[in-house]
């Protein structure tokens, strides 16, 4: 392999974790979107998986719940979340319990930074409602319900 060949590789390899640390999925679509024209040349790039806009309402976090269970298959599927998410919070991405319990899906203050860090939110709130959601949920598809009292 050549030189420049090894730093294209390279600079692609950065930029797609870069990618996924935003948010982006570095994965092809399975289908370009509609009118879009995906050639050999130009591959059409999905965009964040679940992208609705949790903060101008409640019924955007429960279409954002709703596409993030049925992304990582939770157990009790996309109803199941929601009854939890209504339960722990009433879809409330500011809910508080003094308790040390925030956002969402009441994530534990003490263990958030850790967890957000690890499924890929690194410096964001509890209560960024797209970081508690997509970090519950994919907490769920690992390890079940366990931990949530509303489960």
């Amino acid at each position: 392999m050549d030189r420049h060949t090894y730093t294209r590789r390279r600079v692609l390899s950065v930029a797609l974790t870069i990618l996924a640390l935003l948010g982006v999925s570095p994965l092809l679509s399975p289908t370009p979107a509609s009118g879009a024209q995906q050639t050999r040349d130009k591959p059409v790039l999905s965009t964040r998986i679940c992208d609705y806009d949790w903060q101008s309402s409640r019924h955007q976090v429960k279409l954002l719940i709703r596409c993030a269970a049925k992304r990582w298959h939770v157990s009790g599927g996309p109803d199941k979340a929601l009854q939890v998410a209504r339960c722990e919070s009433r879809y409330h991405p500011r809910a508080y319990n003094p308790a040390g319990y925030a956002g969402v899906y009441q994530q534990a203050k003490r263990y958030w930074p850790d967890r957000a860090d690890h499924y890929g939110f690194p410096d964001r709130s509890a209560f960024n409602g797209r970081a508690n959601i997509i970090v519950s949920i994919r907490m769920v598809h690992a390890n079940g319900w366990v931990g949530w009292g509303c489960a």
